[in-house]
């Protein structure tokens, strides 16, 4: 093989620069200082400094993004007990959803309980403590303390009872030895507040939601006399009266239910189809009120469980209550039969009532004790709903059909836009409810069937009983003359 010196042409060029301790990399040519890539004199070569920063920021944003996941779901438990002049709140948290803390480690990853005893006691008052805000009477109690923190297991079954959960929390610490990643604990804590009366008029207001994009927490309250009263909400439920009394929980479920009117676009364009073709005092008297009563019996129905409650049924009555709207909105433009009219409101406000039921559900367990208070308090809050929009699209439509278009033609126009909504309302629904499979089993007659079917057999018998009461109270020649 012939060597570059044995080259007659060859000859050796300039020796290498030494700039700054630099050299160039072994077996290249001499380069510019501007254009090559420089060694150090150990001839590791090295990219450029832009390089180097660009890949250690990457790094460090990967590493901290897998260090602060957030998480998904979260699931927090919490119980409650005022005990002479302390109240008690056990509280328990997956150690995953308290972010912004980096934990002490041992072997693999896992947790090193000893050492992060004080991280753990600040992040629990960081991510927890401060965000609940307990109240006695209506005043928020201060000096909260943090009175002692366990560390458990994933599958650890102490949160059942209050009691195992305090006896759990007061014991002894889970040994640092057990193979336990951060990830998978499970934090416990005891705080305390100083009261003045177990006795009193307590309320909680969690802002528990930054724990994870979906937070779901389960709060029991232990009263003095050992009845516990169970809630499950998600995200922050406001201000939560652990035992409300009857005016308190009314004056919720009013709000509620004039709340639930409003945002209820289905039940608002039904109001509208039965408001649209006939405007007058008696025959808008005679309509709402039959609407009212019917849904009003199957929402006390429903929260007495007389309702079926297989998941089929939600998205039963969902497509029933579009194809209701659809209804209304045609016989508003083909034509419509005061002397049927009421009675098939009647028949359609059965449905819309257990479409209430499905969104007060949730909300019931703030009624404490004063469950047909806060039912009926709903009812009000919905009629009042309804006597809003009453108020506003009645002259809104008088003066449409005065000074824009003819009664007839708006009536058409308008029911048109009604009923092309409901057709889809109902298309959509009908596919979801599609993906159920709908199964009949053959009852088994006993004793609880039979008690079944007689609690079925009462409400059959009121409602037959409501629609010919109404039927007295609102004789059908009465409506028809008032509309004449």
């Amino acid at each position: 093989m012939c060597r570059k010196s044995d080259d007659p042409s060859w000859r050796p060029g300039p020796a290498p620069r030494v700039v700054a301790g630099l050299v160039p990399a072994p077996g290249s040519a001499a380069l510019p200082r501007d254009r090559g890539l420089w060694t150090r004199r150990r001839g590791i070569r090295t990219p450029g400094l832009t390089i180097w920063l660009v890949a250690a920021l990457v790094l460090a944003s990967s590493a901290r993004q897998s260090a602060h996941d957030f998480p998904a779901d979260v699931t927090v438990q919490l119980f409650l007990k005022p005990e002479g002049q302390r109240l008690r709140l056990l509280v328990r948290v997956p150690v995953g959803a308290m972010q912004d803390f980096v934990f002490p480690q041992r072997g693999p990853g896992y947790l090193d309980v000893e050492a992060a005893d004080s991280m753990l006691r600040n992040a629990v008052r960081l991510w927890v403590g401060d965000e609940l805000k307990v109240y006695e009477e209506g005043a928020l109690l201060t000096g909260q303390r943090l009175a002692a923190i366990q560390v458990s297991l994933p599958g650890d079954l102490s949160f059942a009872t209050y009691d195992e959960a305090l006896a759990h929390v007061a014991g002894p610490p889970l040994p640092n030895g057990t193979a336990l990643y951060g990830q998978q604990a499970m934090l416990d804590a005891l705080f305390e507040y100083t009261i003045r009366s177990d006795q009193s008029d307590f309320s909680i207001e969690p802002t528990l939601a930054r724990l994870g994009l979906r937070t779901i927490t389960v709060l029991r309250f232990v009263l003095p006399g050992g009845t516990v009263r169970a809630f499950e909400y998600a995200g922050n439920p406001g201000m939560v009266r652990l035992d409300p009394r009857w005016h308190q929980a009314a004056l919720r479920f009013v709000a509620l239910g004039f709340e639930h009117i409003l945002d209820g676009v289905d039940h608002l364009l039904f109001l509208a189809c039965l408001i649209i073709p006939f405007r007058r005092l008696r025959p808008l008297i005679a309509i709402v009120t039959a609407f009212t009563v019917a849904h009003s019996v199957t929402l006390i129905a429903s929260a007495f469980n007389l309702a079926p409650d297989a998941l089929w049924f939600p998205p039963l009555i969902d497509t029933a209550i579009a194809a209701s709207i659809l209804f209304m909105a045609i016989e508003n433009i083909v034509g419509i039969n005061l002397r049927r009219r009421w009675l098939i409101t009647f028949a359609f406000g059965l449905v819309h009532g257990f479409g209430f039921s499905f969104a007060l559900r949730q909300t019931l367990q703030f009624a404490g004790s004063h469950l047909l208070t806060s039912l009926l308090s709903f009812n009000i809050g919905v009629e009042l709903g309804q006597l809003l929009v009453l108020a506003l699209l009645v002259p809104a439509l008088g003066l449409l059909f005065r000074f824009v278009i003819a009664e007839r033609i708006g009536t058409i126009i308008l029911s048109a836009l009604v009923a092309h909504t409901g057709w889809h309302w109902m298309t959509d629904r009908a596919a979801l409810l599609a993906q159920y499979r709908i199964q009949l089993q053959v009852p088994t007659f006993d004793l609880l069937f039979l008690a079944s079917a007689m609690r079925w057999g009462m409400l059959v018998l009121i409602i037959v009983g409501l629609a010919w009461l109404l039927s007295i109270v609102f004789p059908q020649s009465r409506i028809e003359s008032a509309e004449r």
